[in-house]
């Protein structure tokens, strides 16, 4: 989608990552939901969760080689990855929660979490789910 030109299509909620493979060292693209978007010591970052764990690929080549590109509508960023803390990602899940109820809990039941709706219980879902924030223009 986002190679047709389609990428503004999705509103922001979705970026096209442009990584670095871990082994082959060739580039990847991999579509990956924006959990949250805003700023981060002064500039522009996506923060991103990798829902299946620390063991997909992209979330290994990041941690790897943390310099990526990310495709935002048509508008391309240089950025680069930093895993955050598990209670950084308790705190972002609790703020993602109500913002998207059903995809929030369809996540949770995806992962094997079963949630009661309130922001302790998504709070410690999120500090076991591995979360990116790609800060553009941050150090090569």
């Amino acid at each position: 989608m986002f190679r047709m030109g389609l990428g503004p299509l999705f509103g922001g909620r979705l970026l096209l990552l442009v990584h670095t493979g871990r082994v082959s060292g060739l580039s990847r693209r991999t579509a990956v939901e924006v959990v949250e978007a805003g700023t981060h010591e002064g500039r522009a970052c996506w923060t991103v969760a990798s829902g299946f764990g620390p063991g997909a690929d992209w979330f290994r080549n990041l941690r790897q080689t943390p310099h990526a590109t990310v495709q935002v509508g048509r508008r391309y960023h240089a950025v680069t990855a930093q895993v955050l803390t598990a209670e950084e990602g308790g705190e972002l899940m609790a703020r993602y929660a109500p913002r998207h109820p059903r995809v929030a809990r369809r996540l949770c039941a995806y992962m094997g979490f079963t949630v009661d709706g309130g922001a302790e219980d998504y709070r410690r879902v999120g500090e076991s789910i591995p979360f990116v924030r790609l800060t553009e223009g941050a150090k090569r």
